[in-house]
């Protein structure tokens, strides 16, 4: 019998397709490229930059590890004895020998550090949205979904592969545009806000409060994404919810251990009989090999140390605090920003990539452009945070070099 061959005009359309995409991204100034870095334990914010002329260490301004919890001497034992106690690899899904004492301690440490009954690892936080969402979203007939514009793609995912429901799209932290989307949608229907509390791109905070204020008005439950603040907020870490004595009225609350607690991993909090709902049918959770022994146990001491110490989180506000002054006494276009994260505009995607790019061939600094469509065009921007190991004189050179690198007109108005 003859093999059967894939018809070559399928395979020429997609290559073809391929090439054209990616020769759009180019010319526009928004193609991806990834810095080889190599994060040295003990050195952090201080990486090697394997690039031309070989490896040289550079200063990194935009790493998620926002409180250097990846290189924490605690979190580092604690690895090394999961891997001794128990080996490399969890062995299998949660419900294939996955489960150890590991997991279940870090899901009752992340339920306690929200102040909810119960609480559910994933593999990561894009696949704890997208598992926890869609879990929730198909759970009752005609459920409505009100989105915040701004939100993470993993839970633009999750909404999206949810089957039968209605999304509402509202403006950013328009509490009146919500509202009055709540309002149009009969009572008696299922409804679900979603939205984050600090948001990546711009540095802004949710006001959680309201936004609970109108959940309990229109018979709404709430899914609050604090990903960029637990660790990081509050006074145990958190975060936002915490920090504004909120948690409590936010109905599910998913969070990282990859950014804050320096390690990696999801998770979602929150009532009991919820999380064990969604843990018996989220197939992101069902049909994923669990979290290594190395990485639960490291997550596991990260989020003790942070409960424990409140030094890193008082140190990350004052670092930002001085990163935003220093950036503003140069007259560098610093956007507005609420919280940790730091954004400098540039305004053109070409021009933020050639930004980046000067900064680390010339001056040995990295920090990452952001283009379209993570933020909209003409608001590129470069991502900024200043963690608590960044110094004063580290910050000198940052300005410094923005002043050098920046296009004529910005560089300008830093003179």
């Amino acid at each position: 019998m003859q093999a059967y061959v894939r018809p070559m005009t399928t395979r020429t359309a997609f290559l073809a397709h391929c090439r054209t995409t990616l020769a759009g991204l180019r010319d526009e100034g928004r193609y991806r490229e990834f810095a080889h870095l190599e994060k040295l334990a003990g050195r952090f914010p201080v990486y090697r930059w394997h690039g031309e002329g070989g490896g040289r260490e550079v200063t990194v301004w935009s790493s998620n590890d926002y409180l250097g919890m990846g290189s924490h001497p605690a979190v580092l034992e604690a690895a090394h004895n999961a891997i001794a106690q128990h080996g490399a690899g969890a062995g299998g899904t949660r419900n294939i020998s996955g489960t150890s004492p590991l997991h279940v301690a870090l899901e009752a440490e992340l339920a306690a550090l929200h102040g909810k009954d119960s609480a559910l690892l994933f593999g990561s936080g894009y696949i704890a949205n997208v598992g926890a969402l869609s879990a929730v979203l198909e759970a009752l007939p005609g459920f409505h979904v009100f989105s915040d514009v701004k939100n993470h793609a993993s839970m633009i995912a999750g909404m999206r592969g949810a089957k039968g429901v209605s999304r509402h799209i509202w403006q950013h932290n328009n509490l009146a545009d919500l509202e009055a989307r709540l309002a149009a949608v009969p009572r008696e229907a299922p409804k679900l806000i979603a939205f984050e509390s600090v948001y990546s791109m711009d540095g802004d905070i949710a006001p959680i409060g309201a936004i609970c204020d109108l959940a309990d008005k229109y018979g709404a439950i709430t899914y609050l994404d604090e990903v960029h603040a637990v660790g990081l907020y509050g006074a145990t870490g958190g975060g936002i919810a915490e920090r504004d004595g909120v948690a409590h009225r936010v109905d599910l609350i998913e969070g990282t251990l990859a950014k804050g607690f320096g390690v990696l991993g999801g998770y979602v909090a929150g009532n009991a009989d919820i999380v064990d709902y969604i843990r018996s049918v989220a197939g992101g959770l069902i049909f994923t090999t669990a979290l290594p022994p190395a990485v639960a146990g490291a997550a596991l001491a990260s989020v003790r140390t942070l409960r424990a110490d409140p030094t890193r989180r008082e140190q990350l506000a004052e670092r930002g605090a001085s990163l935003k002054a220093a950036l503003d006494a140069a007259g560098l276009p610093r956007m507005p920003s609420a919280s940790h994260i730091v954004p400098l505009w540039v305004g053109e995607a070409a021009a933020c990539r050639s930004v980046a790019k000067r900064l680390l061939h010339e001056h040995n600094i990295y920090a990452t452009p952001i283009n379209y469509p993570t933020v909209p065009r003409g608001t590129e921007r470069l991502r900024l945070c200043a963690t608590p190991f960044h110094t004063d004189a580290m910050m000198a050179e940052l300005v410094t070099a923005l002043r050098a690198v920046l296009p004529h007109g910005l560089a300008m108005a830093a003179e």
